[in-house]
């Protein structure tokens, strides 16, 4: 089964940082070397979006609303997965979802969810 806890979301001023941290519990190094991973995020009343993804590969992939403000990153050793937002905006207040997701031509597919963590961002 998997599992996936986020930590380090919180309140902060626009134009500050914060950085996001998944573990995936439990998983040997294998399994998450091999695994596709991401970060989605769902602001009130709006659908869940793919913020970025990290292929097993190293490919990686962001939406362009956050390109040039935040780096998605691994690290195998800790089984983590992490999201650094730099100069956020209003605009990225969400709830912000760790997922596994599958890489296909097309698509990232979530297959996992975390809990959520809540980031926001004040004027």
């Amino acid at each position: 089964q998997v599992q996936l806890v986020e930590s380090g979301g919180g309140l902060v001023q626009a134009g500050g940082s914060l950085r996001l941290s998944c573990k995936y519990a439990r998983a040997i190094l294998s399994v998450f070397t091999s695994s596709d991973m991401a970060w989605y995020r769902q602001a009130p009343g709006k659908q869940r979006d793919l913020v970025a993804a990290t292929a097993s590969g190293g490919a990686t992939n962001y939406a362009d609303s956050v390109k040039g403000r935040f780096v998605i990153s691994r690290d195998n050793n800790r089984r983590t997965v992490n999201l650094q937002m730099n100069n956020l905006k209003p605009d990225d207040t969400a709830v912000y979802y760790c997922a596994k997701v599958r890489r296909t031509p097309q698509s990232w597919t979530p297959r996992a969810w975390g809990q959520g963590v809540q980031v926001t961002v004040s004027s």
